[in-house]
């Protein structure tokens, strides 16, 4: 089974202090069955990273490792982000009170029928609200 990974879940794996038994599960899940993200996955994970760098949390040669460790995962880009932007995603973020960015991971694990890692509170009870399963708490 394949999943929609987010951009909480995806930074818990990489900083070791907030890695939890849930989270090693996404990413064995993820290493077996591949994961769905939305286009703008990259630019948020490599934003906090960047921020990172900034407050002295980690160096560049973390990032840049960090980010290279990301490329080799068997992820999917979704194409479609772009086009549900203004039109699912903006009436999701709307009626659950998320940003546009968090309501993207809704809409693509609800377009393409598959269960959302996230660890971001306001995005579960979303997904709970829409019927789609949750993955990474606990």
């Amino acid at each position: 089974m394949s999943l929609v990974l987010d951009s909480s879940a995806t930074l818990a794996w990489i900083y070791a202090e907030e890695v939890t038994a849930s989270i090693r599960q996404v990413f064995a899940t993820l290493q077996s069955s591949g994961a769905w993200v939305p286009s703008h996955w990259a630019l948020e994970v490599a934003n906090v990273l960047e921020m990172g760098v900034r407050r002295k949390r980690h160096d560049t040669i973390f990032r840049d490792a960090t980010l290279a460790d990301l490329a080799l995962l068997p992820l999917n880009l979704d194409p479609e982000t772009p086009r549900q932007a203004w039109s699912v995603t903006l009436q999701l973020a709307e009626r659950h009170r998320l940003t546009l960015y968090d309501a993207a991971y809704l809409e693509l694990a609800l377009r393409i029928r598959l269960p959302l890692a996230t660890l971001d509170r306001e995005l579960t009870l979303a997904a709970h609200a829409e019927g789609i399963a949750v993955l990474g708490q606990g």
